[in-house]
Parts: C-alpha cells; structure tokens; sequence
C-alpha cells in the first residue's frame, strides 16, 4: 500500500489551514475598535451635553431672576408713587404701573396698610365659581409673590411663576428641553407646557439649578427632550455589525473554499510525486522540446546518459553539449528535420556524447508535444540506450569472424600437418643421396672440390628443411617447442645467413645493433630464427616495394627492469613504414599488406613468441620505416626447468 507523500510539509499546511481565519480576525478587531470609538465618543458627547445643559440652566436661572429684579424695580417705583395717592383701588388701578405690571407679569396688586389690612387691591376682587378657579389655577399655575415698603404701607404683587417661566426662557431652549420650575420635593411649580410633562429621569437626561432671589425654595429643571439612546444602538455600531456579519458569512466561504483548495494541492501533490518517481524509475530517456528545439524537460534517466544534471540541460538550444563534435554539422541537420516533423515514426539511430568523453549509441522515438488547447508546442522525444546491444551485436561479429578464421586455421593446420607429413620422405631421401654422393665423392681423389662444397651445402640446407618441417609439425600438432639456452643474437645471424643471397640481390644492407653482453634467451633456436626470417623478408618486401637498395637494422636491447627481465629484438627498415597499422591489425590471420600473401606469416611469429610468454610490437623504426620487434624471456637456471614442463599449447 502506498503511503501519503511529502509527510514533511504537514506543519506548514496546517499553519497555512489558519489561514482562513485571518480576514476575521481583522474584522473583529475592525468592529472592536469602532465599538470602543463609539463608547469614547458617547462618553465624550454626554460629557459635552451635560455642560451645555448646566451652562444653559445657569444662564436660564439668570435670565428669570433678572426678570424678577426688573418687575420689582417697577414695584419700586410704583410704592414710591403710593403715599400720593388716593387710598382706594380705583386710583390704584388707575395708576400707569399698575396696568403696565398688569399687562406685563402681574396677577394683583394688594395695597396693606401697616396693620396689613387691605387698603386696595387691583384688580377687583369678585366671588369666584369652582370652574372660575380652576381656569385661573390652570392659567396661571403657582403664584409667586413680589412686596415691597411704601412707606407705613405694603405693596403685594402677585405674578404667575408659569408665565415668568415662558417669557423668560428662550425660545429655542424650550424646542431642546423641557423647561420646569419644581420645588424641594420635586413637584412641578410651573412648566412651559400648559401640563408638565415629567419626563422619565432615567431615559431623559436633565439637570436643576436653584433659583435665587425672591424665590427661596423652587429649582429651575431642564430635562432633554430627546431621549439619549446608547452607543450600542447608534447607526456606526448597527452597520459595524452587519460588517461583522457579513465577514462571518464570507469566512465561512472563504474556509470552504481553502479546504477545496487544500485537497486539490494535496491531489496535484500526489499526482506529482507519482509522475515524479514513475520518471524516475523509468529505463527510457524522456526529453521534451519547443518548437524551436529548445530543451523544456529531461528525466533522470536522459541525465544519467548524458552525464549533465537537468539544471545544465532544461533551456538549452541546440547544438547540445551531447552532440559529437566531429559530426556537428550532420546532427545539426538532422535536428532541423526532426523539428520540421520528419523523424521517422519508428525511431532512428544516434550517437551522443557522454559528459566524460565516451560515446553511446541511442534509439530515438519522436512525437508531437500536445498543450491543453490542442495546439502542437513542440516534440516529445523516448530515447533508449543501445550502446550495449551494439556492443554485443560487434562481439557477435567478431566471435562469428573469428570462428570462420579459427576454422580456416584449423583446416590450413591439417593441410600443413599433412603437407609436413608428406614433405619429411622426400627430404629424407634427399638427404640420404646427399650423405651418399658426398661418401662417394669423397673417396675419389679427383672429385670436384667446388661440387663436394655445394653437396655439402645442399646437404645442410636439406637437413635444415627437414628440421623446419618436423618443429611446424611439432608445432601444429600442439607439442611443446623445445626450449633450451641460446643466444638471440646468434640465431638472428643465422636467420640472416639463410637470407644472405636474397639480401645481396636487393641490395639490402644489414645493420647489426646489438647490445653486448645481452644475457641468454630461453627458447626454440629453430622457432625463433623462421619467426626472424618471416620479419626480415618482409622488411626485405616492403623495400623492394619501394625500389632498389635499402638497409635494414637488427637490435637486440635489455629493456630496464622491472621483473621479469626480458631481452627485446626490433627489426626495423628505412621503407615505407606501417602507415597507422596497429600490431593487432598486422597479426591478424588471413590479413596482408602484400597482393599475393596468405596473411599467415606475422599470425604465426605473434602466436610463436606468446608462445614463448613474450610478446610484439610494431612502431616506427629509428630509420624512418617499419619496426616489428619482439621480447623474450631471459635465461634462469632455478626457474626455467619447471617452466618448459609447464610450456604447453
């Protein structure tokens, strides 16, 4: 079962899960602080109304007692006027004062004489009906009462405190409160309404200042006529409110719509993390390109090939550092079809360009790279790795040549062996009537002495024949060569001997470098000399090949330790040289350089010599020409013995 991906990241989501919750809490805090900016100012406007209603009742209670100074300034006047006239009411009513004051505030006007009996009061007095009264009290409320000396007399003047009250406060005072003169005990005494209203204290905010002068005991009280509703219920904290509720109803969407947006990403991060490891597990290289060749992704697998992280490579146009660069150009070219939509549909072949140098054969599928609206934006190449099927499919190759040389080898071995086989009669026999001429002309005194010399030659080179033809039979019937003690230098003049006639015809020179005192070789005298004569008469060719004349360099060294020490002979000419052929080239079976070789000769000298636990090499000799050489093992007395039981094909 596959488990969740990214467990990792589990903190950071659900930090930003909260996320959500944010706009909320700044609108909480929004609402929060228009509360506490409404309740301040509340606190500020009902401080700010409560000193304009004190200083309004302060200068309504100044307006009304200056109002009661001026009626008993004209009281004054009028008790100055009272000792010259006439004691009875109609001079009193007759009085200009008097019907002024009556006109103004007044109620009466009571003349007393000093034992506060009536002397005249104005206006007349008349028995009055319950209904009388009542009118009289409902007009004019609480009376209020003015009295001033005249002399041994008094006067009273009664004035009605409601109308003081009307005509004393302001107009606009009484549209914003409610005016009212209460006494002690807070009953209404008079009130600029025809019925005090009484507003309730605890809904209408209202203020009471005493009233001085003549009128101890009564309080001028103001109360608000607009009912002073709380902060709370103002129009800001109503529509702060609904703010706050419509945050709640957008939080809520908003919440919904973050867990939708939560399950998406964690779907698309599980969908890239499945494509992610399905990309990286995959063998084949993927690589995406723009329309105009530019890299837009790559796999890890197109890395791995390539030897260059995705970072070096997504952005890149061509050339691509991958490509070759000695076929640039045919790549180049190639791309440009590529692109122009004329890739092969099943894949062609390439060779690409490791990051460390080596180079790798790959299998490339193209195909359109389709965006979401249908459009083509460019290519989608799969690209596989061939190299190592190309390399078993060369190995293949070379096992099947070398078994088809094998089994040419094999049946030019037989035809040798049998050859050999047929070839050793002969050259007994010549060698027998060689023995018996030589016996027989050498019992006649009179006998050719330069025909006994070429007997004896012809003798010699007789037996030599039949010993190169029993060690090629030894040697293709898989006998050990017959190793022994011998002086390289010395079986190389010898092979030279062999070839003197030859040489002197050419017109080859001979040039002898070899090291004195080289130690013993351990090896088959009569193997190694045919594998020097094979090396000196293809010297020999190659400077015929050229013309007349030419030399020829024989040099033995002791290369430098290190064990085991080896003794090195090059044979090496002033001819055209190998022209960048390898050892590995040069010895192979059925290979030649000459129109009518077999291709076998330098074969056998490198299978003589291994054979032998030494080894070729060919290179370019001090003369300017080729340079065959070989190496072999020196002599060793305590190890050698043990080592030629061992020597077998």
């Amino acid at each position: 079962m596959r488990s969740s991906p990214i467990p990792h990241t589990a903190p950071r989501r659900d930090a930003r899960s909260k996320l959500w919750a944010l706009p909320l809490l700044a609108a909480v805090l929004f609402v929060a602080g228009v509360i506490v900016w409404a309740w301040r100012s509340e606190l500020d406007d009902a401080a700010d109304r409560r000193a304009t209603m004190i200083a309004d009742a302060l200068s309504t209670e100044a307006q009304l007692r200056g109002r009661v100074d001026v009626e008993m300034a004209h009281l004054q006047d009028l008790a100055k006027q009272i000792p010259q006239l006439p004691r009875n009411a109609r001079a009193l009513a007759a009085n200009a004062d008097v019907a002024e004051g009556l006109r103004r505030l007044w109620l009466s006007v009571t003349w007393l004489d000093a034992n506060n009996r009536i002397v005249a009061h104005v206006p007349e007095q008349h028995p009055m009906t319950d209904t009388a009264i009542r009118e009289t009290l409902d007009s004019a409320g609480v009376s209020a009462h003015l009295v001033q000396p005249a002399g041994a007399d008094r006067l009273v003047v009664r004035y009605s405190a409601a109308l003081l009250l009307r005509r004393g406060a302001p107009w606009w005072l009484t549209r914003k409160y409610d005016v009212e003169l209460i006494d002690s005990s807070d009953q209404a005494i008079a009130s600029v309404d025809e019925v005090p209203l009484r507003l309730d204290p605890t809904l209408h905010e209202s203020y009471k200042v005493q009233v001085g002068g003549n009128m101890p005991g009564t309080y001028l009280e103001l109360s608000l006529r607009e009912v002073q509703r709380p902060f709370w219920r103002s129009l800001p904290i109503v529509l702060v409110g609904g703010f706050l509720g419509l945050m709640l109803v957008a939080t809520a969407l908003l919440r919904r719509q973050m867990r939708q947006i939560s399950r998406a990403e964690d779907a698309w991060r599980t969908e890239a993390a499945w494509r992610q490891a399905m990309e990286d597990s995959a063998l084949v290289g993927l690589r995406a390109r723009d329309a105009d060749g530019r890299i837009l992704f790559v796999n890890r697998t197109f890395c791995d090939m390539v030897g260059l992280p995705a970072q070096a490579l997504v952005g890149l146009a061509p050339p691509m550092p991958y490509w070759p660069p000695e076929s640039l150009a045919e790549v180049m070219q190639r791309h440009k079809s590529n692109l122009a939509g004329h890739a092969p549909r099943d894949g062609y072949e390439a060779v690409w360009c490791h990051q460390d140098g080596h180079q790798l054969n790959v299998m490339v599928f193209e195909s359109p790279l389709i965006d979401a609206d249908g459009t083509q934006i460019g290519w989608m190449g799969s690209i596989i790795d061939i190299t190592a099927r190309k390399q078993l499919e060369e190995r293949q190759r070379h096992q099947a040549e070398a078994m088809a040389t094998q089994s040419r080898l094999t049946t030019l071995g037989e035809v040798a062996s049998a050859l050999a086989h047929q070839l050793n009669q002969p050259l007994t026999a010549v060698i027998g009537y060689n023995a018996g001429l030589q016996r027989m002309l050498g019992q006649d005194a009179n006998a050719n002495a330069s025909l006994l010399k070429a007997l004896k030659n012809q003798g010699e080179q007789a037996a030599e024949a039949g010993r190169i033809v029993q060690r090629i039979r030894e040697f293709l019937t898989r006998r050990a060569p017959q190793r022994e003690r011998c002086d390289l230098a010395a079986v190389a003049r010898r092979a030279v001997e062999l070839l003197q006639r030859d040489l002197q015809r050419q017109q080859i020179q001979i040039d002898w470098a070899v090291q004195p005192d080289l130690p013993p070789v351990f090896a088959d005298p009569i193997l190694i000399e045919q594998v020097l004569i094979n090396l000196v008469r293809n010297a020999a060719d190659a400077l015929a090949a050229k013309g007349s004349g030419g030399c020829i360099q024989i040099a033995t060294t002791l290369p430098p330790l290190p064990a085991p020490q080896q003794v090195r002979l090059a044979v090496g000419d002033d001819g055209p040289g190998l022209e960048g052929r390898s050892i590995e080239q040069l010895t192979t079976a059925f290979y030649s350089t000459k129109a009518d070789g077999m291709g076998m000769g330098l074969a056998i000298c490198r299978s003589i010599i291994e054979l032998h636990h030494g080894s070729m090499a060919a290179g370019t000799s001090p003369l300017g020409g080729a340079s065959l050489s070989f190496s072999l093992p020196v002599f060793d007395t305590a190890l050698h013995p043990a080592h030629d039981e061992e020597s077998t094909l």
